[in-house]
């Protein structure tokens, strides 16, 4: 028969093993499918917005293919913060830079290879019979620009530690309660961040947008990930019914009140 606490330790690291995976998981697979960009009005058999921001810029809602489920990453963020602590979120989230770093120095690697003469025969053609040169179209959809690595993993570290500072900040205010308030709070402040260093840096530093370009385009993305916030926010409640039930609400309790302990320190 196991002990209580090793069994309550085994839960523990097997929660943060699946919080850490889809976090990991979430995080990789926004960074190489946001190389696609879509329009959010095309969607719904819209046209254009054509919404004036700074200066001329009048910007559609054209959004990386990563915001999709860039959300989960907020929401695991937040469930991580909770029963984990910034301790927790720091680990987890050096871990994924490591390894999209890796990811992209194996494309890297990947993307200079020569390519086998009969791969370029065999799909050398679209649908429509167009020419077509998959090795082309390989490199361009996973290769991305320094500037782009750069500015999204700075991005991503300050506003997952920010996140997690402010999240524990809110939670001196609001104890256990609001648990909507804290998380949905630090992430409106961390994603203010992040949504302007990540173009700052890839587009203006090492591209050649002007600063109004960035803010208006920051403003939309913004804008968007406020929205999402919000409306995912009965998620949060769902996700700690669960965490409550398969740890058992005293256990939970606890370890909810350990991570906002050692958060203080």
């Amino acid at each position: 028969m196991s002990h209580p606490t090793s069994l309550a330790e085994k839960k523990r690291t097997n929660l943060f093993l699946v919080l850490s995976g889809i976090f990991i998981s979430n995080a990789l697979l926004a960074e190489l499918i946001g190389v696609k960009i879509f329009s959010g009005e095309a969607i719904f058999g819209l046209p254009g917005a054509q919404i004036p921001l700074l200066g001329d810029s009048k910007l559609d809602f054209n959004l990386s293919a990563g915001v999709i489920i860039w959300p989960v990453v907020f929401i695991t963020t937040d469930i991580i913060n909770e029963y984990f602590g910034k301790s927790g979120v720091k680990r987890v989230s050096i871990l994924t830079v490591v390894l999209i770093l890796y990811a992209f120095l194996v494309i890297t690697v990947v993307t200079g290879l020569p390519p086998a003469p009969f791969w370029l025969d065999l799909n050398n053609t679209d649908q429509q019979g167009n020419p077509f040169n998959i090795h082309f179209a390989f490199n361009a959809i996973y290769r991305q620009g320094l500037g782009i690595i750069i500015g999204s993993v700075i991005a991503f570290l300050l506003s997952q530690f920010l996140d997690a500072t402010v999240f524990h900040w809110l939670h001196k205010y609001t104890g256990s309660k609001k648990i909507w308030l804290r998380a949905t709070g630090s992430t409106l402040v961390s994603q203010l961040i992040d949504s302007f260093v990540v173009l700052f840096i890839a587009f203006f530093v090492f591209g050649n947008w002007t600063m109004e370009l960035v803010l208006s385009v920051a403003i939309l993305n913004y804008t968007y990930k406020f929205l999402v916030a919000v409306i995912l926010t009965p998620l949060l409640y769902v996700a700690h019914s669960l965490i409550d039930n398969y740890l058992g609400v005293n256990q939970a309790e606890a370890l909810i009140e350990e991570a906002a302990l050692a958060s203080e320190e």
